[in-house]
């Protein structure tokens, strides 16, 4: 038999000094635990301003007790949310109660995992809580509220019973082999094989767009000393974030900004200069910066406008540089040589000339950034999407291709179709293994 789970109690608020801190408890039957806490007998959903009793009758604190008794709650389960005043010591000391009246300490993601396995949420729903406090930006927050209210689920959801339709119809013309193609052309089955695919490669699409919502780009500035990578780094976060002077090596270390174009989260990183020096403190951080360099997703070349021809420093440089990331090499300083912004070369060698002084072309580079990314705007339809769901998406829709190609041999028709159902399953948790599901939630906050 199952064993009755436990009561499990966690600070929900950040850490540090504020305002309001808030205890949540979750468990069966803990209608006596907010009783003993608080010496009221709590109504459901109602707002009561009680002290915190610690077990010798004094107060620990004093504020708001919600009691929202099961099934109507976050986890399904009785809820206790106790609002105190958020000092970290005050919020230590009422966590310490509630494991003194039966309460253990939550785990990562504890109380969302619950509301997942009491089906108060699906699995994707409940990532979009973990995506929600983590957003970047605002199409990200926008995104996550959608897949949080089911909108994403529900997709799915038609997508899986479109699938089963069609499972049903395969399956159930294998026992009538005579009529087999017949059957299978009245009821419009390979028409509908091919809107099925249609709409799962425009999820995939929207998903792919979601994830670069979600995660973006990692993109590295690199060059010699002074051809203006901390002066790039300025104009794209929109202030002064890195030293700018003329005075070689000033850069020492990786400098990180976070800016958003289109709602695209983009790590810039500004790198030290790339040269020979006897300096040992700016060696470690050439160093890092190939470090970085190895792990972008992006790189941006920095050369001088004013360099006709690259130097042995620079062929030198471009040949380190490791192959398969995708590379703009940014002619800078063309305010000095008199030349206008402008973009040039193909897709796989694009040059942009700008000043970074001036901010004359940024928006150049701004719009290739985008490009490599691979992001189209999908306006309020994109997904913000983790790998598993990709990965997920990708495979269904990989079965359902190989589905397509063998409609004369029906056995292998529905075993495709099958695999194709259970990877859309695993997006919102209808199949899915214990190890994952102790894998996503993990990844939470604790006390969500």
């Amino acid at each position: 038999m199952a064993r009755k789970p436990e009561a499990i109690a966690a600070i929900a608020t950040a850490p540090g000094r504020g305002g309001i801190g808030v205890v949540r408890i979750s468990g069966p039957s803990l209608f006596v635990f907010a009783q003993q806490i608080s010496g009221i007998e709590p109504r459901a959903r109602h707002a009561h301003f009680v002290p915190f009793l610690a077990a010798d009758g004094s107060e620990i604190d004093e504020g708001i007790l919600l009691y929202f008794p099961a099934p109507r709650s976050f986890t399904g389960e009785d809820v206790i949310e106790l609002q105190g005043h958020g000092g970290p010591v005050v919020m230590q000391m009422l966590l310490a109660r509630c494991v003194e009246l039966g309460a253990r300490l939550a785990g990562p993601g504890e109380f969302t995992q619950r509301a997942f396995l009491n089906d108060r949420l699906d699995l994707a729903q409940a990532e979009a809580v973990a995506d929600l406090i983590e957003a970047s930006s605002e199409a990200a927050a926008r995104s996550a509220v959608r897949s949080l209210s089911g909108t994403f689920s529900r997709e799915v959801g038609e997508l899986r019973e479109a699938m089963i339709d069609l499972r049903m119809l395969v399956e159930a013309t294998l026992d009538f082999p005579e009529e087999e193609l017949d059957f299978l052309q009245s009821a419009k089955a390979f028409e509908r094989t091919t809107a099925l695919w249609t709409a799962l490669s425009g999820m995939l699409d929207r998903a792919q767009q979601g994830k670069l919502l979600r995660s973006g780009l990692s993109v590295v500035l690199v060059g010699q000393p002074n051809v203006g990578k901390s002066s790039l780094l300025n104009q794209l976060a929109g202030e002064e974030r890195a030293i700018v002077t003329e005075v070689a090596g000033t850069t020492r270390d990786a400098l990180r900004e976070l800016v958003h174009i289109e709602g695209i989260p983009l790590h810039i990183i500004d790198t030290a200069g790339l040269r020979d020096t006897d300096d040992v403190v700016e060696r470690i951080g050439i160093e890092r910066a190939w470090q970085e360099v190895r792990r972008a997703d992006v790189i941006l070349r920095l050369v001088d406008a004013r360099q006709t021809e690259p130097g042995e420093e620079e062929l030198r440089i471009d040949a380190q540089l490791p192959d398969g990331i995708p590379r703009v090499v940014v002619r800078n300083k063309i305010d000095l040589v008199g030349e206008v912004p402008s973009r040039s070369g193909s897709e796989q060698a694009v040059r942009i000339a700008l000043s970074a002084k001036s901010g004359g072309g940024v928006e150049l580079l701004r719009a290739e950034l985008l490009r490599i990314a691979g992001w189209h705007s999908h306006g309020e339809d994109v997904i913000l999407a983790r790998k598993r769901h990709l990965d997920a998406l990708a495979s269904a829709l990989a079965h359902l291709g190989r589905a397509m190609e063998s409609p004369e041999a029906l056995e292998l028709m529905a075993e495709e179709l099958r695999l194709a159902h259970e990877s859309l399953s695993e997006i919102t948790g209808e199949f899915s293994a214990d190890d994952l599901l102790g894998e996503i939630f993990s990844r939470f906050c604790i006390g969500k």
